[in-house]
């Protein structure tokens, strides 16, 4: 993992907006390594839109007390003992409602990743990101983003391919403009909300006015519904 490889201070501090700056979001931090998580947990305190209202070394002890802190993100280490990652997002999940879910871990163990993502992970980065990148992934997903690796989006996709014929067609899809069709294709191939803005051509709040007017018309509530109902089609 880079967050001990180099000192915190060579790396640069990305901008906020007035909106992150004005809102913190509440993390906590589940890793064994007790060096990592204090330098992960110090960089992110450097920033006002980060608070760190947790930081904790096993899974049972995050069962415990993240139901009272209610965090907003979750970083987890896939690889805790005891409870491991995946086990306390299934739990978590319904003792913080809301909650989203980033898994950490040093190699890409597509298996388990997909399993964490499947009991509601919202995305996943490998140990060697770098705090800064960590951090955007951190702010992604509060903006409703799922960041992942192009080869966990494509489990997902080839998981909901094989079990399409379980879902009913959806009249809804009908209801999608060419443009939301396109940019629906782009989350079903996993892509993250800045690399679809790169790809379509368009501004970030043309991507949330996307997310939020396809929402409405399929009747869901986060991505993975809808790239389900895209799926079924």
């Amino acid at each position: 993992m880079r967050l001990l490889k180099s000192k915190p201070a060579e790396y640069p501090l990305p901008r906020m907006s007035t909106r992150q700056a004005t809102t913190p979001i509440r993390i906590a931090i589940l890793e064994d390594d007790d060096e990592l998580r204090a330098e992960l947990a110090g960089y992110l305190q450097r920033f006002p839109d980060c608070q760190v209202v947790a930081q904790l070394a096993d899974g049972e002890t995050a069962l415990v007390k993240l139901p009272r802190l209610k965090p907003e993100v979750v970083v987890m280490d896939i690889n805790l003992p005891g409870a491991d990652g995946i086990e306390c997002v299934r739990c978590l999940k319904d003792s913080v409602p809301g909650a989203l879910f980033m898994m950490l871990t040093v190699y890409e163990d597509n298996d388990r990743l997909f399993r964490s993502l499947l009991v509601g992970a919202s995305g996943y980065l490998l140990k060697r990101s770098t705090p800064a990148e960590i951090l955007e992934a951190i702010r992604d997903l509060r903006a409703g983003g799922s960041p992942m690796t192009p080869q966990i989006a494509r489990r997902i996709v080839q998981h909901f391919q094989q079990t399409r014929a379980a879902v009913a067609p959806d009249e809804d899809l009908g209801d999608l403009s060419p443009h939301q069709l396109a940019f629906l294709d782009q989350l079903a191939k996993g892509f993250r909300y800045k690399e679809i803005a790169g790809n379509l051509g368009i501004s970030m709040d043309g991507v949330r006015s996307h997310v939020r007017r396809i929402y409405e018309k399929l009747h869901v509530h986060s991505r993975t519904e809808a790239v389900v109902k895209y799926l079924g089609r």
